[in-house]
């Protein structure tokens, strides 16, 4: 079961609640010792008043006050304490033995996935995987928004307050519009990835689907490390994370993570892939506080879990990122031939010229309007993958 992190839990509680012996000095349990910390104006330490505006902020945000151990949220909601641990594990949650930590909503949601997998929706392995997805998910946004946001927000002021006293009042304000917002995203999100794995032609195809995967690495990041002052860094960071997500996300495809340095990215069509990489190439270029850029493409079958995506396919791209000239889009054999298949790009460049000569010269039909070109480059073995040949991918004409 799961502690809060606010440094504020009650310790030494049997397993029906009932505290057992006494807390330690200086515990928040159990008060201070006498001469520690600073007394503030209302008697209390600094340390017992940040835990008291901490345990605030959690009733605040969660919306209830603390009174189940886990023994008994486990047992209200009507499941064993082994599945009621292992859901909040998989939560993210660390262990926090039988103290009063937990909240309705604690019991509420076990009762939930419990009911899930009682009706025969999930099963229990779902369920957990459930559960794990939306913990790891929720944990990375719920880090980003108090590390990038809330702290930018609660600058102090000249009003005198400081950054604590006013994080309670801004919390207060956000909370039930950053909840709506991120019940929108979720629906939309939701209904997109829907559609798109009703558009699949077979059962199989849901789960291993025929992707075009990319990564983008910025050339020379760890050399950049040592050069640029830490602001700095995480403001290139940002830039770069930013202008990809926008970007693959403005011509249809779909972020799935950054890595600092490098993000990946997926499509479901060959063409949208192509047009992401130019366009990160060419957008990166024109910006001079940014590094070059090398992106890698492949296509095939790619399998899906937890809104990550694995296999072969995604580890060629990978290696073909990491062979590719600065300012370059690589991409596998398999990737040229589907945007062949599609128009897209030519099946032979030497076909395509001998169709453009024969229409200016009246004799042929014009060829079809392709957007990209390919370069075959040269064969080479890659490590764990055999011996590849990558095509160099650039605009038409």
């Amino acid at each position: 079961m799961t502690a809060d992190e606010s440094g504020a839990t009650p310790r030494g509680a049997d397993a029906e609640g009932e505290a057992v012996g006494e807390a330690p000095a200086g515990d928040p349990a159990g008060g201070p010792e006498a001469g520690d910390g600073v007394v503030e104006d209302n008697g209390e330490t600094g340390e017992t008043a940040e835990n008291n505006i901490a345990v605030k902020l959690e009733q605040l945000i969660l919306g209830a006050e603390r009174r189940y151990t886990p023994f008994q949220a486990a047992r209200s909601a009507g499941v064993s304490m082994d599945l009621a641990a292992r859901f909040w594990r998989a939560m993210g949650f660390a262990d926090i033995g039988q103290v009063k930590a937990l909240t309705e909503a604690d019991v509420l949601a076990l009762r939930r996935l419990a009911g899930l997998v009682e009706a025969g929706l999930l099963s229990e392995a779902m369920a957990v995987q459930v559960a794990r997805s939306t913990g790891q998910t929720t944990a990375r946004l719920a880090d980003w928004q108090i590390d990038s946001f809330l702290e930018g927000l609660t600058e102090p002021q000249d009003s005198g307050l400081t950054r604590t006293e006013i994080t309670y009042p801004l919390v207060e304000l956000l909370l039930p519009e950053l909840e709506e917002f991120l019940v929108y995203v979720w629906r939309r999100q939701l209904a997109a990835a829907t559609g798109r794995v009703v558009q699949a032609q077979d059962d199989a195809e849901m789960v291993d689907r025929r992707l075009a995967v990319g990564f983008a690495d910025l050339v020379g990041f760890t050399r950049l490390t040592r050069r640029l002052e830490e602001e700095e860094l995480g403001e290139l960071v940002e830039a770069f994370e930013t202008t990809a997500a926008d970007l693959v996300a403005a011509h249809g495809g779909r972020l799935i993570k950054t890595l600092g340095d490098e993000v990946l990215f997926a499509a479901d069509d060959a063409g949208i892939a192509a047009e992401i990489g130019l366009r990160l190439i060419e957008t990166m270029g024109h910006d001079e506080t940014m590094p070059e850029l090398r992106v890698g493409i492949a296509f095939g079958t790619v399998t899906t879990r937890m809104g990550d995506v694995f296999g072969t396919t995604v580890n060629l791209a990978s290696r073909l990122t990491s062979i590719a000239p600065k300012d370059t889009v690589l991409v596998d054999q398999a990737f040229a031939e589907e945007l062949g298949r599609t128009g897209d790009a030519p099946v032979s460049e030497a076909d395509a010229a001998a169709a453009e000569k024969a229409a200016q010269e009246g004799t042929g039909s014009p060829p079809p309007p392709y957007r990209f070109a390919l370069q075959p480059m040269w064969q080479r073995p890659v490590r764990g993958l055999g011996v590849v040949e990558p095509w160099m991918l650039t605009r038409r004409g």
